[in-house]
């Protein structure tokens, strides 16, 4: 028996500026863009884990109106849980996403137990931490 991840899920408020994010800042494929029920979800996935996507949807999409409150007021505080990428170059991954625009809130640093990293706030608010693996 094997098992992988093969969808993970991250809520935006703004779904057009959190695509170009996704897509533009850090070079995610669009693999499926797809309206219901007046909703909208799109995937995006990396051409090096063709088989793992990133599924970004709204707070109401398929879910209650209590719910989507809730999970609203979340995103609203950004407490929501972060997203976190792995480059072979987490500088220069850096550097092109603070040019497309995203908050920095923290600079590439070597943390103490062992990757290299940095982070942003995606354009609904969402922590996004890029990490390059230690040097051997």
């Amino acid at each position: 028996m094997t098992i992988s991840l093969q969808y993970c899920h991250v809520t935006v408020n703004d779904l057009d500026g959190s695509l170009a994010f996704y897509r533009d800042a850090l070079g995610l494929e669009v693999r499926n863009d797809v309206a219901s029920g007046g909703f909208r979800w799109v995937t995006l996935g990396s051409a090096s884990q063709p088989d793992l996507e990133i599924v970004l949807s709204e707070p109401h999409a398929g879910r209650s109106q209590a719910d989507g409150d809730a999970l609203q007021e979340l995103l609203i505080k950004g407490v929501l849980p972060m997203t976190v990428f792995r480059t072979d170059d987490v500088d220069a991954t850096f550097e092109k996403v603070r040019d497309f625009g995203a908050e920095v809130l923290q600079e590439p640093i070597d943390q103490p137990w062992g990757p290299r990293d940095c982070a942003f706030r995606d354009p609904s608010g969402n922590m996004v931490r890029i990490s390059q693996a230690p040097k051997a």
